[in-house]
């Protein structure tokens, strides 16, 4: 019996868009994994880059959005029989759109055995502040005067 699913090649290109698997060879990367969590006043951005180049690593921020981006050199083909090639090589890059709330001249970054880490601080203003409030203990004399 012969089964029709009208969306079985929507759902492997939805599939291979999510996994990565559609895009790029085989030696390519596809993504870079990351992790972003707050601690305190400043967000953590964790992506993993194994075997990048530490010169290629790029991160940059222009008109609210974070740009990470590195470079894998790929081994040399040459007198090269492959039997396996799951290692990627190739171009990393990675967008995050940042909020108004950042102070991007504060970010930094550092990258440490395959892992790239990126602070990125919480500008003054969108910090929360206690407001103090004032108190005048004087008396007042209202003035009430007649309508007439």
């Amino acid at each position: 019996m012969l089964r029709f699913d009208p969306f079985s090649d929507m759902d492997a290109w939805a599939r291979g868009m999510l996994t990565g698997s559609a895009a790029g060879t085989a030696r390519t990367p596809k993504f870079m994994p990351l992790d972003l969590y707050k601690v305190d006043d400043h967000y953590m951005l964790v992506a993993d880059l194994p075997g990048a180049d530490p010169g290629s690593i790029d991160v940059s921020v222009d008109n609210g959005v974070l740009t990470l981006s590195a470079q894998r050199s790929a081994p040399s083909d040459e007198g090269v029989q492959w039997l396996a090639s799951e290692r990627f090589s190739g171009t990393y890059r990675r967008q995050v759109t940042l909020g108004d709330s950042i102070d991007s001249a504060g970010i930094s970054a550092r990258y440490d055995n395959g892992v790239l880490t990126v602070t990125i601080p919480v500008a003054e203003k969108a910090k929360p502040r206690r407001i103090e409030v004032e108190s005048h203990n004087s008396s007042q004399a209202i003035e009430t005067g007649t309508v007439t």
